[in-house]
């Protein structure tokens, strides 16, 4: 028994340091990159969320704007229009279901820190939005959002200034 514990210890061991060296190449990467370095000023967005964004649309020229682009990543709510009445239902969960579970698990990360909220640009808009909707579904809202100020950033070329309230309008 002793042999097999320790034999499992060392493997766990092992895994640690792989994890660990992994880590470092994708910070590296990440720090090298300009455009990784700029996707990183975004609240909830890390060199893990950045290199993946890059390495998937390079600079978003493949989508003509932001909804396009979370549309591709299926954040977007099915639409069923019919006389007039749209009415909007799930989210499509096509495209990059990696890409989007980062996006989402970047957004429930903003979320478990609420006394933070404000700090952001997009803090008015999510403290309104969390009053009216469920917990799993602002989740979502928000990683709609931040794919979309991903999508800005890449495209523009410029940083993202949280301080600023232009950029949570003009996505």
């Amino acid at each position: 028994m002793r042999k097999l514990i320790l034999g499992l210890q060392q493997d766990w061991i092992w895994t640690d340091r792989r994890i660990e060296m992994t880590t470092s190449e994708i910070k590296s990467v990440s720090e090298s990159e300009a455009s990784c370095q700029r996707l990183v000023t975004i609240p909830g967005i890390g060199p893990i969320i950045s290199t993946a964004v890059v390495a998937a649309v390079g600079t978003g020229e493949a989508y003509d704007r932001g909804r396009d682009f979370a549309a591709w990543l299926g954040l977007v709510p099915r639409q069923h229009s019919t006389g007039g009445r749209t009415i909007l239902g799930r989210i499509t969960k096509r495209g990059s279901r990696y890409l989007r579970m980062l996006f989402v698990q970047a957004a429930q990360v903003i979320m478990m820190r609420p006394n933070n909220w404000h700090k952001f640009s997009l803090g008015p808009w999510l403290e309104a939005a969390a009053t009216r909707m469920q917990h799993n579904k602002l989740g979502v809202a928000l990683a709609n959002k931040l794919a979309r100020i991903a999508w800005s950033v890449l495209n523009s070329g410029k940083d993202f200034d949280w301080k600023k309230k232009e950029f949570a309008t003009a996505i």
